[in-house]
């Protein structure tokens, strides 16, 4: 693990985000915790950034109040640094989304996304009215159907530098069967497109795992540095 995490370091040439200060905020998805992140954050700091892993209460408040009480913090925590980005998985990108909805960062640099339902889940469409689902996923779960009017799809396009990460594996086949096309288990790959995005790319991982996964956290901090993911996208997916 730690000469993975030196390696790319060293490869990305990212030791040179230490000529000027950095923050990445990361923050997890619906029903996880910062643990889910933890691997991605190690990686992200042995880069060279400061790091902000958040843990907020994914399950206790709608999307509009877990913005704030996840980001806000985190800001607080960045403060004095140069430039603030963003690393989220599954519904933390819609809090950023949300977010910036509503309070302009004036030092925003970059905000990259792994499986965000930006416009919403035919699985929360499917069993969002089934009993039990709101208890374990909260009102914030029931805000991520792909209806007109559920959050994602009230929220525009994306007016800030924004890489996408889309899963194309599924690890539960029931969920896959209710999305009618290529997905990660969650979310589509269409699901996951933003206009106003700045690069897209598709990689052979599940939704669940992503955020793990060593292709997903190289292209990451690729994009953090370069505001691109790796060119050879064709590899990337290659089983």
């Amino acid at each position: 693990m730690k000469i993975f995490v030196a390696t790319l370091a060293f490869s990305l040439g990212a030791l040179s985000v230490n000529a000027h200060s950095a923050c990445v905020i990361l923050l997890h998805g619906l029903a996880k915790s910062d643990s889910s992140m933890a691997k991605m954050e190690r990686a992200i700091s042995a880069a060279g950034y400061k790091t902000v892993n958040v843990d907020y209460p994914s399950t206790k408040f709608p999307i509009e109040k877990l913005a704030g009480k996840a980001i806000a913090p985190a800001l607080d925590a960045c403060s004095g640094e140069e430039e603030i980005n963003f690393v989220t998985h599954s519904m933390g990108g819609i809090l950023v989304r949300q977010y910036l909805s509503q309070v302009k960062i004036e030092n925003l640099n970059r905000v990259v996304m792994l499986g965000p339902p930006n416009k919403g889940s035919e699985v929360v469409d499917k069993l969002g009215d089934f009993p039990g689902f709101q208890f374990a996923f909260g009102d914030a779960g029931l805000q991520l159907s792909t209806g007109a009017m559920s959050v994602p799809n009230k929220l525009g396009k994306a007016d800030f530098d924004l890489g996408i990460i889309a899963g194309t594996r599924s690890i539960n086949l029931i969920l896959s069967q209710m999305i009618p096309e290529t997905d990660d288990g969650k979310v589509s790959v269409s699901s996951t497109k933003l206009e106003g995005m700045n690069d897209h790319v598709e990689l052979p991982v599940t939704h669940v795992f992503m955020m793990k996964d060593k292709k997903v956290i190289s292209q990451v901090l690729h994009y953090l540095q370069y505001g691109a993911f790796t060119k050879n996208k064709k590899s990337m997916t290659a089983k």
